[in-house]
């Protein structure tokens, strides 16, 4: 198991962001292990070839995410698994390629169960005028996406992560907000997973629109259910 960094020094891009994120996917792969001391400052700023000011920009943003923990005559310390900040959208990004996609899906499709039928019961009620146009325009992109003769992944991803972001962005519940916003990648990496073979649930999401668009929060409630058992049905897990 190897812990130590390679240099980033000449990388185009941010620093403290380049050297956060090399530390960060140490952590997440297990090669930094959870209540582990990671190495002096001296030592990281050496193999990243950057500057102390970058490192501890780095440090920062990685305890703001959960993941390390500084502690004077101690150093700094890997976190619980249990503390990480997996709402965060960056750290979702910096999972790319470490997590198992399958179990990825698994566990972000319970979160989902939990969270969205709800969701689109509340955007039933309350979502605006204005919501609730923007989400007609969406699924219609939606539609003329599924019906065309060769499916295009990327748009279908995109319209699809706007939908259910919408969706929570229309429950008039501030707590909502979050899953509409800093989950943004999270969904995206899960709607392209899930719908890789050409898939699109387009009639269960036309059962949930319907709902919304007829302020109905109990059949908005049981359409994304429906699609969400769907979804399951169709990943291969």
């Amino acid at each position: 198991m190897n812990s130590g960094f390679e240099s980033i020094a000449g990388s185009k891009r941010s620093l403290h962001v380049q050297v956060a994120r090399e530390i960060a996917r140490k952590i997440l792969s297990g090669q930094l292990p959870q209540n582990s001391i990671i190495p002096s400052e001296l030592e990281l700023c050496e193999q990243f070839g950057v500057s102390r000011t970058a490192l501890r920009e780095a440090v920062k943003l990685l305890t703001s995410k959960g993941l390390l923990k500084s502690r004077p005559k101690v150093g700094t310390k890997v976190v619980e698994r249990a503390y990480w900040n997996f709402l965060d959208s960056q750290l979702i990004e910096w999972m790319d390629g470490i997590s198992d996609n399958d179990e990825f899906c698994s566990q972000f499709l319970g979160l989902r169960n939990a969270i969205e039928p709800e969701a689109c019961a509340l955007a039933a009620r309350n979502a605006t005028v204005e919501q609730r146009m923007k989400l007609s325009e969406i699924f219609e992109q939606m539609c003329d996406i599924a019906n065309a003769d060769e499916f295009d992944q990327v748009k279908w991803t995109s319209v699809d992560t706007q939908f259910h972001s919408l969706i929570f962005n229309s429950t008039g519940n501030v707590f909502y907000l979050p899953f509409g916003n800093i989950l943004t990648t999270m969904f995206a990496n899960f709607i392209h997973h899930s719908s890789t073979d050409g898939s699109t649930c387009i009639e269960e999401h036309r059962q949930i629109y319907s709902a919304i668009m007829a302020g109905n929060s109990d059949k908005a409630r049981l359409a994304s259910s429906t699609h969400l058992q769907a979804v399951k049905n169709k990943l291969p897990i």
